[in-house]
């Protein structure tokens, strides 16, 4: 509020109603660390997806405003790893569950994604797990 950073603080106040909207839900379940990076991941997501859409649609002033969101929720969120990192923990899971087909697809990426939640790309490890167990 001080540094009059209202994109700042627009994304701040988001996050913190995303927050406790979830503690007042009525179904609301304790809000841990994991469940917080999650919400945290989603909503950055969210930003993406509509900046694609407004881009899209020449609506390019939206377009940043909603990257310029993502980049600061993704601040909050652990450092995401690189592919290369990615790859060394999925043959190590690999490894550790015994997959050598396509059949065991489920097993590794439940693991893989265990392992690395928060700290990678859904859809990038599935690439990943796929590529490994194929070739």
């Amino acid at each position: 509020m001080l540094a009059k950073d209202k994109l700042r603080l627009e994304t701040l106040r988001s996050i913190k109603a995303g927050i406790l909207l979830a503690k007042t839900a009525e179904n609301a379940i304790e809000i841990t660390e994991d469940f917080e990076i999650k919400m945290l991941q989603k909503m950055a997501k969210q930003r993406k997806e509509s900046a694609t859409i407004y881009t899209q649609q020449n609506r390019q002033e939206l377009a940043d405003k909603e990257l310029a969101e993502a980049e600061i929720i993704e601040q909050y969120l652990p450092k995401q790893l690189t592919e290369e990192e990615i790859t060394v923990v999925v043959k190590e899971v690999i490894a550790a569950v015994g997959a050598t087909s396509q059949k065991d697809m489920g097993k590794v990426m439940g693991a893989a994604n265990k392992q690395l939640a928060g700290k990678a790309d859904g859809r990038l490890i599935s690439e990943i797990v796929k590529k490994l167990i194929n070739g």
